[in-house]
């Protein structure tokens, strides 16, 4: 009785941690075991997140705050320290004797010391135009790393699109063998019957391998593919990584081009102009106010020969004419380097219009081509089977069968090819465009 009771209570607690445990593993399982799946526009962002050269944004922020810091400090007083001490052949002195009175003569060694405070009331514009270019200096070192990391989105692209033609290759090379191994039973059975010899079965049996190897060859370029996308985008991509095939994209024949490089022809174009303004702030005046105190022999009192502190204040007015010499030249240059900045900008557009021109002619290409494939794969499947028929018929042989079977399976690859490319295309196009993210 104690015996039966203990089995009962124990197969209780059995059939507890059995069903916790299954509970347990209907929510881990998945979990663990979950595909990995990544889209283009995810590859192509976390790309540009791991890439080393991202990390120059802060730089490039900070570098521009450092900078601007230190030409706010053209506005803080100026403070200098001067010290001296001399010894001339001659010194100043009274050629005139009176009776009764006696003038020293002055030393001929003097010392001087003194400290010099000076603020700045009008520079002209100065600092405000070094701001300028400053900031304008900036945003080119932004818009260069910009179009650095562009390219990284055609880099992205190839090898998402390359893994995906693979993908639909493995698909299409399971139905060939599917189909080979249909062909290997015919031709089993036609051996049995004595219709068929060994080498109808050693023929599709080379199909076969061949087959396999190409399997092989395709897994191991897909291994190489995910290998660099994993070190682009900073994350290990498995052989199980499922790369979500992406759907068709509008393309605006319309949009203007907004690319990176448009953009930074701009920002030097405002650079040129930021030069041209610290040109005309160079010529005008500058107004300070200054004050120098000092220890001295002599101080202000030139005849005393003696160490006297003294003080000088005032309004200091400085104007270099001398830019002006030079005032017409650099407004040229600056107009000659804004034209040729415009020259590039207008062959740039002009290049990069031609090779949309040429991928759109490329997409027009892809898309006529997958209307016909689907009938192409109708007809090569009809007479695979009508050839599978005139085989056991005795009226065909291995070889031409294999040919229709082989000639259907490139009809598929055609298929997949030219859907593939007809997306890849398309994003080239947007890439090429640079509205992909609008």
């Amino acid at each position: 009785m104690i015996i039966s009771q203990f089995s009962s209570y124990l197969r209780r607690i059995c059939y507890s941690l059995f069903a916790g445990t299954a509970f347990a593993l209907f929510f881990v399982i998945p979990s663990v075991f979950a595909q990995q799946s990544f889209s283009i526009e995810t590859c192509q962002q976390k790309a540009l997140d791991n890439y080393p050269l991202i990390r120059q944004h802060s730089l490039i922020d900070l570098s521009e705050q450092y900078t601007i810091s230190n030409i706010g400090k053209a506005w803080l007083p100026q403070i200098s320290l001067q010290a001296q001490a001399t010894w001339q052949s001659d010194v100043i002195h009274i050629p005139v004797s009176l009776p009764g009175l006696d003038i020293p003569s002055l030393s001929k060694d003097q010392y001087r010391a003194t400290i010099d405070v000076s603020q700045t009331i009008f520079d002209g514009g100065v600092t405000r135009s070094q701001k300028k270019i400053t900031e304008a200096g900036k945003e080119i070192d932004r818009q260069n790393l910009e179009v650095n990391l562009y390219t990284l989105r055609e880099r992205v692209n190839q090898l998402f699109f390359g893994i995906l033609t693979i993908d639909e290759q493995m698909k299409q090379l399971d139905i060939l063998e599917k189909d080979l191994q249909t062909g290997m039973k015919l031709a089993n059975a036609l051996l049995k019957n004595g219709t068929a010899t060994l080498s109808d079965v050693d023929a599709v049996q080379v199909e076969i391998l061949n087959t396999n190897q190409r399997r092989t060859e395709l897994t191991s370029f897909r291994k190489a593919y995910l290998t660099m996308l994993s070190a682009m985008i900073g994350e290990t991509l498995d052989e199980k990584a499922d790369l979500i095939k992406p759907g068709e994209i509008a393309i605006n024949l319309q949009a203007s081009i907004v690319r990176p490089e448009i953009t930074l022809f701009s920002r030097q174009n405002e650079l040129f102009d930021a030069q041209l303004g610290i040109i005309n702030a160079r010529n005008m005046p500058h107004l300070s106010l200054f004050v120098q105190g000092g220890y001295g022999k002599p101080a202000l009192n030139m005849l005393s020969n003696k160490f006297e502190p003294f003080a000088i204040g005032g309004v200091r007015l400085n104007w270099n004419f001398s830019n002006l010499y030079s005032s017409k030249n650099d407004r040229n240059l600056l107009s000659n380097h804004k034209n040729m900045v415009n020259v590039q900008q207008e062959t740039f557009i002009f290049n990069t219009n031609l090779q949309l021109t040429q991928a759109w002619n490329e997409i027009q290409k892809a898309k006529e081509l997958m209307q016909r494939n689907d009938e192409i794969i109708r007809l090569r499947q009809r007479i695979k089977t009508a050839g599978e028929s005139k085989y056991a018929n005795g009226v065909y042989t291995i070889n031409d069968l294999v040919k229709d079977i082989n000639a259907e399976s490139q009809s598929r690859q055609a298929k997949i090819l030219h859907e593939v490319q007809y997306l890849m295309c398309l994003y080239q196009y947007r890439t090429m465009a640079g509205y992909e993210n609008n």
